[in-house]
């Protein structure tokens, strides 16, 4: 098990879009990943920006939740991949169920095909259950994304959308997508990783009330921040006046993007330390500012044998 603590300059974002739906982004000083297949008139100057401030004119990595139009939209990803280029595309592991989706989708294959013919390689990978399960188990303390679901393709295509923890920067942040059944979220209060590392939430379905989010949830995830998106009109009620009074509760801070971006930026030496801002809107004045030490730091300034026995409970050495 590598318990030693790394320096890893680290950024997320959460984008204001205009409109409702869900665009992030996460940096770990070496790959840059877009989440969700989003671009709008108000994103897109931010995007630029927020690649300026990582040295980066590319992305690595598109990562896309959902196929419902306010996670990829088809002149969101259009412009996405004439722009930014991604190398690698992760893309929902259920059938696209609407016409928008499905254009989506043949969009993602034919920029694969088009990146082929000038010799340029393009990992296209499909998020789903035999995916998934083919992937090595996360059991230890360390520098590596995790993807928790779909472990199973279930009726509602909400959940279906991709779970995933960031965790390869210096903290860590939980993608939940659109997920609603109180089942999942009972698997990931089973997960040790998810619940001990989580630093970071995106509140899923942007903070929908739906059964999924729970007090009990969030006392065993125990998340240092949560995230949501909702435009300046905020027509959908994000989050819902229930999960903020739960929030509240937990003592969690929550950040939306109603007003501004939200920058999540880790402090120098960038061994765990980070910085929340929200920043006014289409500005780089900042409205609020915030700093927490990450999970991970914490659990990495622990006795090596003290963390061992957390994620490897009655471990005794190798025979």
């Amino acid at each position: 098990m590598n318990t030693t603590l790394k320096p890893v300059l680290t950024r997320f974002r959460a984008y204001q879009l205009g409109q409702a739906g869900a665009s992030y982004s996460y940096f770990d000083g070496q790959r840059f990943t877009l989440v969700e297949g989003m671009a709008t008139d108000v994103n897109i100057k931010q995007v630029f920006h927020e690649l300026e401030e990582c040295g980066r004119t590319s992305i690595d990595t598109l990562h896309i939740t959902s196929w419902d139009n306010d996670h990829c939209s088809a002149s969101g990803l259009e412009w996405i991949l004439r722009t930014l280029k991604p190398t690698r595309i992760e893309y929902p592991g259920y059938p696209p169920h609407t016409d928008c989706a499905r254009g989506c989708l043949e969009a993602i294959r034919a920029y694969r095909a088009e990146r082929a013919r000038v010799k340029t390689s393009v990992t296209v990978q499909s998020m789903d259950p035999p995916y998934i399960s083919s992937l090595d188990s996360g059991s230890t303390l360390g520098y590596r994304n995790i993807v928790y679901h779909p472990k199973e393709l279930r009726a509602s295509s909400n959940d279906n959308s991709t779970v995933q923890l960031f965790r390869t920067g210096s903290f860590n942040v939980a993608s939940l997508g659109d997920v609603e059944d109180p089942g999942i979220a009972t698997m990931l209060r089973s997960c040790g990783i998810f619940k001990r590392e989580t630093d970071v939430l995106i509140l899923a379905h942007h903070g929908a009330d739906n059964g999924f989010t729970t007090r009990r949830f969030l006392k065993e995830v125990d998340p240092q921040v949560a995230i949501c998106t909702s435009n300046y009109d905020n027509h959908h009620d994000h989050p819902r006046q229930e999960i903020r009074d739960m929030l509240f509760e937990q003592g969690i801070r929550i950040f939306t993007t109603k007003h501004g971006d939200v920058i999540i930026r880790s402090v120098a030496p960038h061994t765990g330390k980070f910085q929340v801002v929200n920043l006014k809107a289409n500005s780089t004045e900042v409205c609020s500012a915030y700093e927490y030490e990450a999970k991970k730091r914490r659990l990495l300034s622990m006795n090596a044998d003290t963390v061992r026995n957390l994620y490897r409970p009655g471990f005794k050495g190798l025979l």
